[in-house]
């Protein structure tokens, strides 16, 4: 479980950095918004500690990133306690709002409720991110670099079987049955290798070298 903070005081940050360690979260600290927003899209975070008020900019724009590209749970710590900062920071989507000075435990205490409430809702999730790939399943769309794919419906479906079932490798039969109801002509084998084929090279940046659909040589395929 990998946790942010983004913090400019050094002896906070060292403080915060401790007594996630000992409960065993994996902590990664930044001191900067514009260092913050990178590690948000390069790396992979399960929740943000975020200050509010740095030295170049606010915490606001990393709460708009973390939400925006994967729903990452945010919990801000600040001295700002007026309502207006706490009903902004709310509005934005941040899931608590923790002012300074805090005691540590309590701090602990709301990133687990935070979490759990977070897997909760994660099961009926309606936004998923890949890399550089989003997809919308409300609106059934998916985004490359924020610009708009196309995909046919078959595609489409193949992609939602992966997504479903994110980090299962899947065989080219169980593949074959997610796509089977909805094609209008004999689906084989072979089709479902041409179709991967195709979402890879809409999806991927190197086809030939998959980062999101991924082959497990004997099984099949998985995702994630």
């Amino acid at each position: 479980m990998n946790i942010l903070i983004l913090e400019d005081d050094a002896t906070i940050a060292m403080g915060l950095e401790y007594s996630l360690i000992q409960e065993g979260y994996t902590v990664i600290t930044s001191r900067t918004v514009k260092q913050a927003i990178s590690i948000i899209e390069e790396d992979k975070v399960d929740l943000a500690l975020l200050d509010l008020t740095l030295p170049d900019g606010s915490g606001y724009e990393v709460c708009k990133v973390a939400k925006h590209n994967r729903d990452i749970p945010v919990i801000f710590l600040t001295a700002c306690d007026d309502e207006v900062n706490v009903v902004l920071g709310l509005d934005m989507g941040a899931d608590d709002y923790v002012t300074k000075p805090f005691r540590i435990r309590e701090l602990i205490s709301r990133i687990k409720s935070v979490l759990r409430r977070h897997n909760r809702t994660d099961r009926t999730k309606s936004v998923f991110q890949f890399d550089n790939i989003r997809i919308n399943t409300l609106q059934a769309k998916v985004y490359k670099d924020n610009e708009e794919i196309l995909l046919t419906a078959l595609e489409y479906r193949l992609l939602l079987t992966f997504i479903n079932n994110e980090g299962q490798v899947l065989s080219r039969n169980q593949l074959l049955q997610s796509i089977w109801d909805i094609a209008g002509d004999f689906v084989g084998d072979n089709t479902v290798t041409v179709y991967i084929k195709r979402l890879r090279e809409k999806l991927e940046d190197n086809p030939s070298e998959p980062k999101i659909i991924k082959t497990v040589r004997g099984l099949g395929y998985k995702v994630g």
